[in-house]
């Protein structure tokens, strides 16, 4: 069943269970209201009786306007009928006045329902009882036509709930099927489509916004994602054809070969070739589990400032020519990844590297409320800042940066990843890296790691 004919039927179900609730308390105060009428008229007549007795005038005249509505009786000490109205004069007493001053009877006149209102009379002789009988059927005939409207109206008053309510919901799910049309519609080829808004700033309204947010998501990975795949199809292009081109060539010529500074050349280039494709599969695995959120870093004690001495060691045997300064690098120890850390700092000494002029300087300090600040920068020409954060993108690479040479030994660099790589990574740590203007006129990058985890976090990463 659809949301409209739920609606519907939910609604009807309130709504008659609320009406026959308020149909049933109704008719029991119509029937209350109308017999506290009856019963206040019999009083009232039953008392002007008894006024008479009392006064010592003897029994008054008992005639009755309607016969077959009202009777009136007067009843001795005994409980014998001295006086009646016309109607029931030759009738016994139609109610016990012992059994209160109020009952309810039926009589022989017409077999109706009476309610008898006795009231007591003091003469100057003997003590009389006034009864006066007031007929029901007026209440009887009021609450049965009530009932009898009620009954009429109350089915066709759920028929125009369930209409109005199907038309109105109807009315307010057109939207939804709107955009569940063009949602449809909309396939891996088209995610530069979105669903209609509606007016308004309902639920349905939002919900269209944040569909369409969700697509703007959806279609900004998939250009991602695309991007990606052809910039890592790129990279890999250049050493399979490299590879591919020395094996050709080696085999057309295969009297080369016998040269052995030859081979070993030929030897050298395939086998840097093949390490800069494993480098780069590297680096696309470390991205996508990324992407799957499966960087986990394997947390145990680490000297940070261990891991920065070893890079500067070597860098300053793969770049003779760099003064590499480690003035600012003090004595640091956290909970963290050794590998992941020591990747983050050999990404950054390398990118310095490869942009620096002629001096590179590390440091390296922990500060008051616990996080630690790594900096790494250069003389070089510097990140403009409209690029600053694009850098830590994946296969970005500023066209300064397409025109130099990478470091030796740099796995990253050439491709665009170096950076991406260290904005993971940091992020797997709790951390932030970022790229300001540097004291030595280039560029600064700063990774800060937040302070260690506490024991829960301390087992769980372990």
């Amino acid at each position: 069943m659809g949301v409209r004919i739920w609606s519907a039927v939910a609604a009807v179900v309130v709504v008659a269970v609320g009406l026959v609730a308020g149909a049933v308390a109704l008719i029991a105060l119509l029937r209350v209201e109308l017999t506290d009428d009856v019963r206040q008229s019999a009083r009232t007549r039953a008392e002007q009786v008894a006024a008479v007795i009392e006064s010592g005038r003897g029994v008054p005249s008992l005639t009755v306007s309607q016969q077959d509505e009202q009777f009136v009786q007067v009843l001795d000490a005994r409980g014998d009928v001295v006086a009646g109205s016309p109607n029931v004069k030759n009738l016994p007493a139609l109610a016990d006045p012992r059994q209160g001053s109020e009952s309810t009877v039926t009589t022989p006149l017409d077999e109706d329902r009476f309610l008898v209102v006795a009231v007591a009379a003091e003469g100057p002789g003997e003590d009389r009882t006034v009864l006066v009988g007031q007929t029901l059927i007026g209440v009887e005939e009021a609450a049965r036509i009530v009932t009898r409207l009620l009954i009429t109206g109350l089915p066709l008053l759920m028929l125009v709930v369930a209409g109005a309510t199907w038309m109105a919901v109807g009315r307010a799910l057109a939207p939804v099927a709107a955009i569940r049309s063009e949602v449809e519609a909309i396939s891996a080829a088209e995610l530069h489509r979105r669903v209609p808004l509606p007016p308004g700033r309902d639920e349905i309204a939002r919900l269209a916004i944040t569909m369409n947010r969700m697509l703007d998501r959806l279609e900004r990975a998939q250009s991602a994602q695309r991007r990606f795949i052809s910039d890592a199809s790129h990279e890999l292009r250049s050493p399979v054809a490299s590879i591919r081109q020395h094996a050709e060539v080696a085999l057309a010529h295969p009297d080369r070969l016998t040269d052995r500074a030859t081979s070993e050349r030929l030897a050298r280039t395939v086998l840097s070739e093949d390490l800069r494709i494993q480098r780069l599969v590297d680096d696309l695995l470390l991205l996508a589990r990324a992407d799957e959120d499966a960087l986990r870093p394997r947390l145990r004690p680490v000297d940070l400032d261990d891991l920065v001495l070893d890079e500067v060691r070597r860098l300053r045997r793969a770049a003779p020519g760099l003064r590499i300064g480690t003035a600012g690098v003090s004595a640091a120890r956290r909970l963290a990844d050794p590998r992941g850390l020591g990747r983050v700092v050999r990404n950054l000494g390398d990118n310095a590297a490869r942009h620096a002029r002629s001096e590179v300087a590390f440091d390296l300090v922990e500060q008051p409320d616990g996080r630690v600040v790594l900096g790494v920068e250069d003389d070089g020409p510097g990140v403009p800042p409209a690029d600053r954060e694009r850098v830590f993108e994946r296969f970005v690479r500023l066209d300064e940066a397409r025109s130099r040479r990478p470091a030796d030994g740099d796995d990253a660099a050439g491709s665009g990843l170096g950076l991406a790589i260290v904005a993971e990574l940091v992020a797997a740590h709790g951390g932030t890296a970022t790229v300001t203007d540097g004291r030595l006129g280039g560029a600064r990058f700063e990774v800060v790691l937040p302070p260690d985890p506490g024991p829960e976090t301390r087992a769980h990463g372990s």
